[in-house]
């Protein structure tokens, strides 16, 4: 078993690192890819010292899985060349997610979809993915008819870039140039504005949370609106989701429902202000779930709130557990 991990120096690719040892991932050969500016460089993991390779070394090594997050660019470009050669690719970019030809995969909700055909598989985006696995039996049993979304996400999910600016403006200095992500302070700041605006207004972010819900449920007819906030906090996406059922329903039958949903950690004790935050979900693997309440202003009204660690089930964990999906199914 080889297994390469594309993007080892970034952000996601050393929490990547860290969940495959975590959950006891086992490959004979592990391949540490990184850009070409850094290929032949030296860097240790777990007491071990690799080499970082390119892409085309890599693929000339033939691994059975890769395990890509270094950006929409090189998935486009390599991801079909490691394909070519019978390598499974779990790409954690933008770059496959809508396309038809491909799967868009959260393992606890549609992992079993995966086939021996498919050799690229798509990580969905790090705020869709926590946002699915909380709603998804409850769409299952009430039907889903409009959600209304607002996100608090942390400014990791930038990447690196915007570590830098944050650390830089928290120690009160102007970041500038390879330092900077945002047209503004993050720091003490919340930012309206996740990736790029679109011709409808909307952001990237916003748009992604629509359109992969709809795939990953497998259900187009779910109207959906959302507001991505970026918010300098550090480890893990928060979401107010403002749910419209098809189906009448009683809270306590919707908190057993989510208690029993693979991953998902009810968090809903008021009296003793037990209610998720993205402190507490820091370098968890789960998705949190509280303030599950009533909105009497529609039909059929919910309100979640929904909180995970961005970096690890929102990129990394969801993306070794497709890995493993892969590895019991195949191997």
């Amino acid at each position: 078993m080889k297994i390469a991990i594309v993007g080892a120096t970034g952000l996601v690719g050393k929490v990547m690192q860290q969940v495959l040892i975590e959950r006891g991932v086992h490959a004979d050969e592990w391949l540490l890819v990184a850009s070409d500016r850094s290929a032949g460089k030296k860097i240790s993991w777990e007491g071990i010292e690799y080499t970082l390779l390119t892409n085309q070394e890599a693929v000339d090594a033939k691994p059975d899985i890769a395990i890509f997050s270094a950006g929409g660019s090189v998935s486009l470009e390599w991801a079909p060349k490691y394909a070519d050669n019978g390598c499974f690719v779990i790409d954690n970019s933008s770059a496959w997610r809508m396309d038809p030809t491909k799967k868009l995969i959260v393992p606890e909700i549609n992992g079993d979809q995966i086939t021996r055909d498919d050799k690229i598989i798509a990580n969905p985006n790090c705020s869709t993915i926590q946002m699915v696995l909380a709603l998804s039996g409850i769409h299952r049993e009430y039907g889903l008819k409009r959600l209304v979304i607002s996100t608090y996400q942390s400014y990791t999910g930038t990447g690196s870039v915007a570590v830098r600016q944050y650390n830089t403006e928290r120690d009160n200095k102007e970041a500038t140039g390879e330092d900077r992500a945002y047209p503004h302070p993050i720091f003490a700041n919340c930012i309206p504005h996740c990736d790029v605006f679109l011709d409808n207004d909307y952001t990237k972010e916003e748009m992604k949370l629509v359109n992969e819900t709809q795939k990953i449920l497998s259900d187009e007819s779910i109207k959906i609106t959302a507001t991505a906030v970026r918010v300098p906090v550090n480890g893990g996406h928060s979401e107010s989701v403002n749910v419209e059922l098809a189906k009448s329903f009683e809270l306590d039958a919707i908190k057993t429902l989510l208690s029993d949903t693979p991953g998902v950690v009810v968090m809903d004790d008021l009296k003793n202000n037990h209610y998720p935050t993205p402190l507490q979900a820091h370098n968890k693997d789960e998705v949190f779930v509280g303030r599950i309440r009533r909105d009497d202003t529609v039909d059929n009204g919910l309100n979640l709130w929904v909180v995970s660690d961005n970096l690890r089930k929102g990129a990394a964990t969801n993306a070794v557990q497709i890995a493993e999906k892969i590895i019991t199914r195949f191997f």
